[in-house]
């Protein structure tokens, strides 16, 4: 993923003001900043849920405007914000959610059973989203991400409001994955989570980019992360 200088303006107010990243395939890139900073509004813009107002956005090749349906398919999102369709099963929220991609069948289905064993929700595969835990909400967010295959996995606040034992869990989800060569893009306020699971991190601060190196070089020195987060965004 590659996006040049990208720019979001709402009326006056510029809230991503250049922004230039690499995403090289197969990576772990954490994405992090204040609230305020301009990380969802970069996720939206990637993801083609806010058109950019100027810059350039290229997923595995593909202008995520001009050929968008070739850029989305590689893209798989989990936000920060559930969107579930309250009247649909477990199941079929993902099986619906494939057929967005015109993925149908008995394998989707199957697909379908294979997340939701993966993500310890198969007892609940017959219940509407909303009689479940936040934790099992989130891994239903994660599910659905990853119901067509993508290759680039966005996640937006992906452990906010789960306790430390789903967070480690999910921490070991997400490291498979990568390990089987999925490229990850994660956004998150826990530090701690950027510095175990990412390889490489970029901080902005105001919609513009402050720093971006690999992990073990930003954390040099014996510095922590959240020493030098709060050094970089600090106002």
């Amino acid at each position: 993923m590659q996006v040049d200088r990208l720019v979001k303006r709402y009326g006056s107010f510029t809230a991503v003001d250049g922004v230039s990243l690499r995403v090289e395939a197969g990576d772990f890139f954490g994405f992090l900043g204040p609230n305020g900073a301009g990380k969802t509004t970069t996720i939206n813009a990637i993801v083609g849920l806010a058109r950019r107002t100027a810059g350039r956005i290229r997923i595995f090749g593909y202008d995520n405007e001009q050929q968008w349906r070739q850029a989305r398919q590689f893209i798989g999102l989990s936000p920060q914000e559930y969107n579930f369709d309250r009247y649909l099963s477990l199941r079929d929220v993902l099986v619906f959610a494939a057929g967005y991609y015109g993925l149908h069948g008995k394998d989707v289905v199957e697909r379908a059973d294979m997340l939701l064993e993966r993500f310890g929700l198969t007892k609940h595969a017959h219940l509407e989203y909303t009689k479940l835990s936040g934790g099992q909400k989130r891994r239903l967010s994660l599910a659905r991400a990853l119901i067509h295959q993508p290759s680039l996995l966005i996640l937006d606040e992906p452990t906010a409001g789960v306790d430390v034992e789903l967070r480690l869990e999910l921490w070991e989800w997400l490291r498979a994955l990568n390990d089987d060569g999925l490229t990850v893009f994660l956004t998150t306020h826990y530090l701690e989570e950027a510095a175990q699971l990412c390889k490489r991190i970029a901080i902005i601060r105001n919609g513009r980019i402050v720093a971006e190196k690999p992990t073990e070089e930003l954390v040099a020195d014996g510095a922590s992360l959240q020493d030098v987060f709060l050094e970089l965004t600090r106002n």
